[in-house]
């Protein structure tokens, strides 16, 4: 059995522009982030997949149906949501993004989940797929602890690891990242 994954960030959002940190608020596209789910069509042209899953937050899905609407079945799916920052949804990134890589990879956001809760997710949907598309090739559309999370199932890397090599940081950003589950 292989399943070829290849993921997808969903366009800039504007909370994005703002330098805010989303989680589970279900914030639109910016102008830009509708362009960039429009390029994303091209950009993969030569991709063919069987299947499209995305988050169900508007974001993942409105990226989705701007890259590929009408070309592959399109399947939101809750597991594939961004971390719940709890209390902290919507708040600046200068707060958020240093829990998510200190405290909150194992200790939950106030009123939210951690890393480790969202890769108990990521877990879960990756047994679906083992038992629901073996030998297909599937896109994913999520966000960015989901990643991180197939970083840390799929291709053994520590949290650590997964976000000091995280694209965001890198400024590596490219038109899919690919996994393959076994």
């Amino acid at each position: 059995m292989a399943i070829k994954i290849t993921y997808f960030v969903h366009g800039t959002t504007t909370d994005n522009e703002k330098e805010i940190s989303s989680g589970w608020s279900d914030v639109g596209l910016s102008e830009l982030g509708i362009k960039q789910s429009i390029n994303l069509k091209e950009q993969t042209k030569d991709k063919v997949f069987d299947v499209v899953f995305c988050s169900d937050l508007q974001r993942a899905v409105k990226s989705a149906e701007l890259a590929w609407g009408g070309m592959y079945q399109i399947i939101p799916d809750t597991r594939l949501r961004e971390c719940n920052y709890g209390r902290l949804n919507g708040a600046s990134s200068e707060i958020v993004e240093p829990m998510q890589e200190s405290e909150c990879i194992e200790k939950q956001f106030p009123e939210g989940e951690s890393y480790e809760d969202v890769k108990s997710r990521i877990a879960d949907f990756l047994d679906f797929l083992k038992k629901n598309y073996d030998w297909k090739n599937v896109a994913i559309v999520g966000h960015k602890a989901p990643q991180l999370s197939l970083d840390v199932l799929l291709k053994n890397k520590t949290w650590t690891q997964a976000l000091a090599e995280d694209w965001r940081k890198t400024k590596t950003w490219k038109p899919g990242w690919e996994y393959e589950l076994k």
